[in-house]
């Protein structure tokens, strides 16, 4: 099961609690997190066709919390499935 986002902290992700004493966690100015809605096929899931089985898409949205609202860290980040293939064309590879 993949949730909505998680926090992201400065050397890993997920860094943080969600409750504070059985109370959510407001924001509050600075916080940074993800709003990743994603969709995974599980293998033999009903109704499916098998070239589907056992992937999974996520979008991921970086966010931090400001003192009027928030920024979308990744607004300029390519979405549309012809802007990621020319990202990817331009990208260079590194042979190890």
């Amino acid at each position: 099961m993949h949730r909505t986002g998680h926090w992201l902290g400065m050397d890993v992700h997920d860094a943080g609690r969600y409750q504070v004493q059985n109370d959510w966690r407001k924001l509050e100015p600075g916080m940074v997190f993800t709003v990743e809605p994603g969709i995974y096929i599980a293998q033999g899931a009903e109704g499916v066709s098998e070239e589907f089985f056992s992937i999974g898409i996520r979008i991921e949205d970086d966010i931090v919390v400001t003192e009027n609202g928030c920024e979308v860290l990744t607004n300029g980040v390519p979405r549309e499935v012809k802007d990621i293939e020319a990202l990817m064309k331009e990208s260079v590879i590194i042979a190890l």
